[in-house]
């Protein structure tokens, strides 16, 4: 496999573990295991690992079929979600919970309903929207087109978000010892961090979608 292909599979890792900002979801995680009972919540990382790799997979895979039924070009496609991946940065810089994600309605609503099944937890929210959200998505669509044309380039991407997802359920897994152990402060560290390389990819993202719709952007 060349050198352009281990970089852009380099880079979809990490492009993966900042969106999903497995960190972020930390708090969330220990605010809904709060008093539960604890054979519950040890199997919300596994659920919500699996329900994560379920979704980025089927993106990779079956994306460009969903582009093309919607006719949708994916040259607007990276676009558009170059802004969204932009605008999601934007808000972890700030270290805030991005709205993209989770609006305040719907925080509200999980907040004032009994979850009476404590495993819908690790779907929703924490699967989706939260770790799996459309930024996520946009972007493992993206790559999977990009990256089609490698031989063997969806397999290999299949692996990265096995990796990815491993790395989101590991966080999960050790949430509350990573939690005691960066605090609120570290934390916030953390997602601005991720917040850095989320705006450069989306920068990159728009650029090239612009350049592919309007050549005449390239001089």
């Amino acid at each position: 496999m060349n050198d352009l292909g281990n970089y852009e599979f380099v880079k979809t890792f990490v492009g993966l573990v900042s969106l999903m900002n497995p960190l972020g979801a930390i708090p969330i995680y220990l605010g809904f295991c709060n008093n539960k009972p604890d054979a519950l919540c040890k199997r919300i990382p596994h659920v919500a690992g699996i329900s994560i790799l379920i979704i980025l997979l089927i993106s990779i895979w079956l994306g460009d079929a969903l582009l093309q039924l919607f006719g949708i070009s994916i040259e607007a496609f990276q676009a558009g979600g170059g802004i969204l991946i932009l605008l999601m940065a934007i808000h972890m810089l700030e270290a805030k919970q991005t709205p993209v994600k989770q609006t305040e309605e719907e925080s509200r609503e999980l907040s004032e309903t009994e979850i009476k099944n404590m495993l819908s937890v690790a779907i929703v929210p924490l699967a989706i929207p939260l770790m799996a959200g459309p930024g996520t998505i946009s972007f493992s669509i993206i790559q999977g087109n990009g990256l089609a044309e490698i031989p063997g380039g969806r397999l290999v991407l299949s692996l990265v978000v096995i990796a990815a997802a491993a790395t989101a359920w590991l966080s999960l897994f050790l949430a509350e010892p990573i939690g005691k152990k960066l605090g609120e402060t570290g934390l916030n560290i953390v997602k601005r961090l991720m917040g850095m390389v989320l705006a450069a990819i989306g920068v990159q993202m728009i650029a090239h979608g612009l350049i592919k719709l309007m050549p005449g952007l390239a001089g």
